[in-house]
This record gives C-alpha cells, sequence and structure tokens, in this order.
C-alpha cells in the first residue's frame, strides 16, 4: 500500500533521499526501442539538462544520478541552510526562472503594493515559494513534467510517460548516502552498458571524472560532453554528513572503481586484496557492503540506515517494525 510522501520524506530524520522515475510499463521511451526500433535516446540529454536547470534553482543538492533507458536514479540532499540564505529577490528569481510570473510579486518587486494586505499576501507567496523549493515532491515533479509534456509532443500523443509517482527512500547514514550513490552511479556498468566509469554515459560519476580530469590534466585535450554538466554537490572531506558528502572526491571513485570491479564476476578475483581505505572508516562488512550495492534495486525499503536509526524511526511514526533491520544488522560491524 502507497505511503503519504510526507511519512517518507523528513528533513528533521534526514537531508538525503534516494528517487527513482520509471517509464510507464517499462518501456524503452529513453533507449531504443526493441518493439519499434525507433531510438530514444535524446530524451536522456532532456533529463540532464532539466536536472541541471533544477539544480541551479532548488535549494536541493543533486549528490548522484543515472539516466538509464528506461528509468532514472537522483540521490538528492536538502540544503536547508541555502533555503535560509537566500534573499527574498533571491526566492523570486529563482521561481521565476521556473514558472510564470505572479502578477502581486511583480508589482512587489517593482515597490508597487500599497497596502499592508498587499504586502504581507506577497511575503506570504515568497514564503511558501521558499519552502517549495526546498521541497523534494516539487523538485520531482518539475522534472517529470517537462520531460513528460516533451515526449508526448513529439510522439503526438497524450497519456502518462512515467510510471506512477516516483519512488523514494530515505538514507539516514553516510553508509546508506554511499552505498547508494555508489548503486546509482554503478548502474550502466551493472547492466553491462560499459566497462567503466569513464564510459559510463549520462551518470553522474562520469561527470566528476571528466571535470577531475579536466582540473589535473596539462595542456591536454578537453573532454567534451553530450550535455552542459549539473552542479553536483561537493565531497567535503571530513564535515559532517548535513554539510555535505564527507569524504574526499579521491575516497568515493576509488571506493565506486573497487566495488566496480568487484561485483563484476569477471573481474572479482582483479581486487580482491585491494579494499579501499574507506571501507573500514565506514565501518561496515565488506562482503555485506558489495550485497548492498548489487540488491539495492531490490530494496522497496523507504528507509535506509542503522539498526539503530530505524527503530528510532519506528518510534517517531508509531511504527512497530520497518523493512530492513535485518539485512542492517549483517552490513554494520
Amino acid at each position: 500500500m502507497p505511503q503519504a510522501r510526507n511519512t517518507q520524506i523528513s528533513i528533521t530524520d534526514t537531508p538525503y533521499y534516494h528517487c527513482m522515475g520509471r517509464c510507464v510499463r517499462r518501456a524503452f521511451l529513453c533507449g531504443e526501442d526493441s518493439a519499434t526500433g525507433k531510438d530514444y535516446s535524446h530524451r536522456k540529454i532532456w533529463i540532464v539538462d532539466r536536472l541541471r536547470e533544477l539544480a541551479e534553482a532548488f535549494t536541493i543538492d543533486v549528490c548522484a544520478y543515472a539516466v538509464m533507458s528506461n528509468h532514472y536514479h537522483l540521490v538528492l540532499r536538502i540544503n536547508a541552510d541555502k533555503s535560509k540564505q537566500l534573499s527574498d529577490g533571491d526566492v523570486i528569481e529563482r521561481w521565476m526562472n521556473l514558472f510564470n510570473g505572479n502578477v502581486l510579486i511583480n508589482q512587489y518587486i517593482n515597490g508597487e503594493c500599497h497596502t499592508s494586505a498587499e504586502k504581507d499576501k506577497a511575503r506570504e507567496i515568497i514564503a511558501e515559494w521558499r519552502e517549495r523549493l526546498s521541497d523534494i515532491s516539487w523538485f520531482m515533479r518539475c522534472l517529470n513534467e517537462s520531460i513528460a509534456r516533451q515526449a508526448n509532443a513529439e510522439d503526438k500523443c497524450t497519456g502518462r510517460f512515467w510510471e506512477g509517482r516516483f519512488k523514494s527512500q530515505a538514507l539516514l547514514n553516510e553508509q546508506a548516502v554511499l552505498s547508494c550513490m555508489v548503486y546509482v552511479d554503478l548502474n550502466p556498468v551493472r547492466a553491462a552498458l560499459s566497462d567503466n566509469l569513464e564510459d559510463s554515459d549520462f551518470t553522474s560519476i562520469q561527470q566528476r571524472i571528466t571535470a577531475y580530469s579536466n582540473r589535473v590534466s596539462k595542456g591536454g585535450e578537453r573532454v567534451t560532453n553530450k550535455s552542459k554538466p549539473v552542479k553536483l554537490a561537493g565531497f567535503t572531506n571530513g564535515s559532517n554528513i548535513s554539510k555535505g558528502i564527507p569524504y574526499s572526491l579521491k575516497d568515493y571513485f576509488e571506493l565506486a572503481d573497487w566495488t566496480g570491479r568487484a561485483i563484476r564476476q569477471d573481474k572479482r578475483g582483479f581486487i580482491s586484496d585491494k579494499e579501499p581505505k574507506i571501507i573500514s572508516k565506514l565501518g561496515i562488512n565488506t562482503g555485506m557492503w558489495l550485497d548492498t550495492v548489487k540488491e539495492y534495486g531490490k530494496s522497496q525499503h523507504a528507509f535506509i540506515g542503522s539498526e539503530k536509526q530505524l527503530k528510532e524511526v519506528c518510534e517517531v511514526t508509531g511504527k512497530k517494525w520497518l523493512a530492513g533491520i535485518k539485512s542492517s544488522r549483517a552490513l554494520y560491524i
């Protein structure tokens, strides 16, 4: 039975969420459709471009993304600090970059609100916009509706493009965040569409590697992307997870590469004794880490975290039990 979104997304529980959208009937509406022979791969560029626009407008950070032929994955972080720091003018500008203007707000900007009632109403609207700009449901709505309209216009048809509402999982700690990010970034590798991270098109890991290579290269040819890069959440190298991803970018590259090689049966032995240092820092069972990343897509759990955190969620929400406690117990050392 579907759960109300406000029971799944709460900034008091965590700012990090895994969100996923799938094409209706699981059809390859963003790739090569074997049934019709049509190639819709250009729609992946639409999704990345729209994601870039939304990342610039919303106070929601994109930690990871992967766009596949019939679905996409996102790891998002609600940036409450950024939302509070925005001036009313910033909020208005960001909102109007996405939506049509508001007559009263236009008057407010131009100093044409002469009564206290008008000014109070304008401030009320701005406060509502500020709240929406940090709302994952609004973020996903703006992404899915835009792509659906473009695709339906291209196909000259009407109807659903996405399979119901988007799926979401609350990521309660850094282990959950990193395992989900790695799972998302490894989607093309797991699907045998790519042999390595560098060639994993339409993923955040490819974008991060390209940007990193361009920074450290000296006089080399600049790699060009199929789409303008999405503004991605940064790695804070030790800060609290509420402020950003608390590891270095190199640590993450090493973890993603090691995990990708390990879950490919033909390369398992190659890296068996090259376990990255970040694994021990995370305090997790190596074997269970690999199983967690491999099986992540099958998980229907609304919350991902330690046994203690899941039990705390039960207490707060009034639930007697949450799926995932047994697997969580096995993951943490």
